[in-house]
C-alpha cells in the first residue's frame, strides 16, 4: 500500500506536499470566504473568482506539457512553487492590512491560476521520474491520499482560524507552508530520478502531441468523460460555501465542516485506490462505475434537507470521486509513450481544469437564480449521462481496453 515511500526522492516530495497542501486547502476556504464577504454573499462573484483561477489552464497547460517534456522538471518545479508561495504572501499582506478589495482577489486568482496551470502538468508528469513505472499507480494513489488528508485537515483549521483571526493570516500561513515542498525538491538526489531522454526543442511539438492523442480514440473518449465530470460534477468549490452560508445560515466553520466531511470521503477513496494498486493496472470498468456512483451520490447530497445529512452524504461522494479521478490519472499516464507523457498530461489537465471557467459561473448562476442545491443536482445528472455514454462507447470499441507502453514497446494490456 505504501510501496512508493521506499523511494527516498518520493519521501522527500510527499513530506513537503503534506505541509504545503494543508496550507493550500486553508487558503481555498479563506479565499472563498473572503470573496463572499467582499461581495455581500454573491454566488456569481464566487464563480467569477473560480473562473479566473482556472482560466489560465485553457491557454497555458498544453504549453506547460511541452516544457515538461523538454526541461528538468525538478528545477522547473522549484521555480513554480516559489511563485505560488509569493501569490499567497501578497494576498495575505493585502488582507491583514485591511486594504483588500474584490478586484485584488480577482487579480491574484488570475496570477495564481497562471502559475498553477504550468505547475500542475509538470508535477503530474514528474511522479513517474521519482518512482518509476512499476510504482506509478501506487504513487498516484498516495498523492491523492496526501492531497485529501490535507483537504480534511486544512478546511477544518481554516474555518476556526477565520473566526478567530480572520482570513488574512490563513493566506500568510499558506505562504510559509511552501517552504516544505521547496526544501523537499532541493534535497532530492537527481541521479536517482528515472529520467528519459529530454525531447529536443523543435517546431510543432505541441501539434505533434495533439496529433498523437487524436489518433488514439480510446484516449479521446476518456478525456471527454473527464471533461464533463470535472466541469459540471466537481463543482464543490462553488457549491459548498454557498450552501453553508445561504441555504443553512452557517458561518465559516459550517463551510469548513462540509469541506472536511467531503475530504474524509476522498481520503478513504484514495486509500482504497492505494490498496488496489498492488493488484496491477487500473481498470476502465472501475472508472465508469466510479463516475456513475459519483453522479448518483452527488444528486442525493443536493437533495438532503439538513446540513448534517448533506455532510454525511459527502463522505461516499468523496469515495466515488477519488475512485474516478485516481483511475483516470493513472490510466492516462500508463497508456502513453514516455516521450509524450508531459504533453498528454498537459492536455489531461486542460480538460480536467480547463472547463472550470465555464462551469464555475454556470454553477454560480444556478445557485443564485434557483437554489444552492441546483449545481449539485445538475452536476450529478451530467456525470451520470457522461459515464453511461462513455462506458457504452468504450465497450463497443473492444471490451474496455487501452494499449499501454513499457520500455518504448507497445503492448495490448487489460486495464
Amino acid at each position: 500500500m505504501f510501496g512508493s515511500l521506499r523511494v527516498r526522492n518520493y519521501r522527500l516530495y510527499a513530506s513537503g506536499q503534506v505541509v504545503s497542501l494543508v496550507g493550500l486547502w486553508m487558503q481555498r476556504v479563506a479565499q472563498d470566504w473572503l470573496v463572499l464577504e467582499l461581495s455581500d454573499g454573491s454566488p456569481v462573484a464566487l464563480g467569477i473568482a473560480a473562473a479566473l483561477q482556472f482560466a489560465p489552464t485553457l491557454f497555458l497547460s498544453l504549453w506547460a506539457g511541452v516544457l515538461a517534456d523538454r526541461m528538468d522538471k525538478r528545477k522547473l518545479l522549484l521555480f513554480l512553487e516559489t511563485g505560488l508561495g509569493l501569490c499567497a504572501l501578497t494576498l495575505g499582506l493585502l488582507d491583514v492590512t485591511g486594504v483588500a478589495q474584490l478586484w485584488h482577489v480577482y487579480l491574484l486568482c488570475l496570477l495564481l491560476g497562471a502559475v498553477s496551470a504550468v505547475e500542475t502538468p509538470v508535477r503530474q508528469s514528474f511522479v513517474v521520474e521519482m518512482v518509476g513505472r512499476d510504482q506509478l499507480t501506487n504513487a498516484v494513489a498516495l498523492n491523492s491520499m496526501t492531497f485529501n488528508l490535507a483537504r480534511m485537515v486544512g478546511p477544518a483549521v481554516a474555518g476556526g482560524m477565520i473566526i478567530v483571526v480572520g482570513t488574512g493570516w490563513v493566506f500568510l500561513i499558506n505562504a510559509l507552508s511552501f517552504v516544505g515542498v521547496i526544501t523537499g525538491l532541493f534535497l532530492m538526489n537527481a541521479k536517482q530520478l528515472h529520467r528519459g531522454e529530454p525531447v529536443p526543442r523543435e517546431k510543432g511539438q505541441l501539434r505533434e502531441g495533439l496529433r498523437y492523442v487524436r489518433h488514439r480514440p480510446d484516449l479521446v473518449i476518456l478525456l471527454v468523460l473527464v471533461f464533463f465530470i470535472s466541469t459540471f460534477g466537481l463543482n464543490f468549490y462553488v457549491t459548498l460555501a454557498v450552501l453553508a452560508r445561504n441555504t443553512f445560515g452557517g458561518d465559516a466553520d459550517a463551510y469548513g465542516l462540509l469541506s472536511t466531511l467531503l475530504a474524509v470521503g476522498t481520503l478513504a477513496g484514495a486509500t482504497l485506490a492505494a490498496k488496489r494498486s498492488a493488484k496491477g493496472k487500473p481498470r476502465l470498468r472501475l472508472l465508469i462505475l466510479g463516475a456513475l456512483a459519483f453522479g448518483v451520490l452527488e444528486i442525493a447530497a443536493g437533495l438532503m434537507p439538513s446540513i448534517w445529512l448533506v455532510g454525511a452524504t459527502l463522505i461516499p461522494v468523496g469515495i466515488a470521486m477519488m475512485t474516478f479521478t485516481t483511475t483516470a490519472n493513472a490510466t492516462v499516464q500508463l497508456a502513453v509513450s514516455p516521450d509524450m507523457r508531459g504533453r498528454v498530461m498537459g492536455l489531461y489537465m486542460l480538460v480536467f481544469l480547463g472547463g472550470n471557467p465555464v462551469g464555475g459561473p454556470v454553477m454560480g448562476w444556478l445557485a443564485e437564480h434557483f437554489t444552492a442545491r441546483a449545481p449539485l443536482v445538475v452536476g450529478g445528472v451530467v456525470s451520470i449521462i457522461a459515464a453511461l455514454v462513455g462506458g457504452i462507447v468504450l465497450a463497443r470499441r473492444g471490451g474496455l481496453r487501452l494499449p499501454t507502453h513499457r520500455l518504448g514497446l507497445r503492448k495490448r494490456a487489460r486495464v
